[in-house]
């Protein structure tokens, strides 16, 4: 079998560029939800089922797409990934209803998985004793991504409009796609496999490992935590004055950035950390980050900081999963990962929904009680589930 070169300070960089820049895709209509609704003619509430339905076709890559990392040459498959979002971002950008609008949004969030094979990727390549930290900084640049999608999406839907945030994505994914295709090495797969055995071992894999259950469920929990809170950022800063637009809700997205410091010390300590400990503390972060948003949540002040406290929480539990996760088979590693990311945004479309449900009927305090609620069912899972023998350290 081929070995493939160490991966170097460069290519890191680029990897964890190309997780940033395309979930960047999955995350631009969070602070346009009002000026979406306005121009399509529905009600703000309709309109949380784009950011939903965008989170369940990302469910639905990782879990018909991402499994092929283990099967394909892993470097053509993530080019082709990344030419796919820009078909499917000029689908959204066109769409003419909510209804168009939520299945191109589905079908972008589908193709939209190149983070996903770039982070095993990263640690395929990586020195066992350097697997964390390396996971870690590839994972700051797919939080930054997210966030700093919110803060973008924000700035040129007010001063532009909603569409233009998706044509200009357009452009970034085709000088990303340029870059990987000379970057990337070629990494053929360990032991290639028919397609339906590769879907039919994943639930081999879900039923054998207690430990891929135990932190698949807990980073799904986390998530929908963290999608709660983005889901209605923009009708509560509405609801707090009419001039707190998409620009007002894209900055949060910036202030938020500040948890994605935690990736490259939460991936330190996720090496030499026993689960629980860093897992937990991490959810007791998100918990407080609830109560404090619940108790300040009129003031911006008190806004920005439960989202500094809830990114970094969200943060560091999703690496302690993932560095657990793949320690378990090295050759399984996009398989595993594509059980617990789709698990994992299973968690987030399951947070949008239920966010946008509470805002609806009972407003802010219901959605601060809903995203503390799943940070507590994460600390519930983490404890509780598929604990017959120890984790793996």
């Amino acid at each position: 079998m081929q070995t493939a070169p160490p991966i170097s300070p460069r290519l890191v960089g680029l990897l964890a560029v190309a997780a940033g820049a395309t979930v960047a895709n999955l995350y631009y209509s969070q602070p346009l939800l009002v000026e979406i609704a306005a121009e399509l003619g529905v009600r703000p509430a309709a309109v949380s089922v784009v950011p939903t339905a965008t989170q369940l076709g990302y469910a639905a890559g990782l879990l018909l797409l991402v499994p092929l990392g283990d099967s394909m040459e892993r470097r053509r498959l993530i080019v082709a990934t990344t030419l796919c979002t820009v078909l499917m971002l000029l689908a959204v950008a066109l769409a003419p209803t909510l209804g168009w609008l939520t299945l191109t949004s589905f079908l972008l969030g589908a193709v939209s998985v190149v983070p996903q094979l770039a982070v095993p990727f990263a640690a395929h390549l990586a020195a066992p004793e350097q697997r964390g930290r390396i996971v870690g900084m590839v994972m700051s640049g797919l939080l930054v991504g997210i966030l700093l999608s919110r803060t973008l999406s924000g700035w040129i839907g007010a001063y532009a409009g909603w569409r233009d945030v998706y044509l200009l994505a357009i452009g970034v994914m085709l000088v990303l796609a340029v870059l990987l295709h000379r970057s990337l090495p070629r990494l053929p797969p360990s032991l290639p496999i028919a397609y339906t055995a590769l879907l039919a071992s994943l639930i081999q894999l879900v039923r054998s490992e207690p430990v891929l259950r135990r932190h698949a469920l807990v980073g799904g929990c986390g998530f929908a935590a963290f999608s709660v809170f983005w889901t209605t950022l923009a009708f509560h800063l509405q609801q707090l004055s009419p001039g707190y637009g998409s620009e007002v809700a894209g900055m949060f997205g910036l202030i938020g950035v500040t948890g994605a410091l935690v990736a490259p010390w939460a991936g330190r300590l996720a090496d030499r950390v026993p689960a629980p400990v860093l897992n937990g503390g991490a959810l007791l972060l998100v918990l407080f980050a609830y109560l404090l948003m619940g108790l300040t949540g009129a003031t911006l002040l008190g806004l920005a900081l439960g989202v500094v406290l809830l990114d970094a929480g969200v943060q560091a539990s999703h690496l302690s999963n993932q560095t657990r996760i793949y320690a378990l088979h090295p050759d399984l590693r996009n398989r595993l990962n594509a059980v617990y990311m789709v698990t994992y945004f299973l968690g987030g479309a399951a947070g949008s929904a239920l966010g946008g449900y509470a805002w609806q009927h009972a407003g802010w305090p219901a959605v601060c009680a809903v995203g503390a609620g799943f940070a507590v069912a994460g600390i519930f899972a983490l404890f509780a589930v598929g604990r017959a023998g120890p984790a793996p350290h």
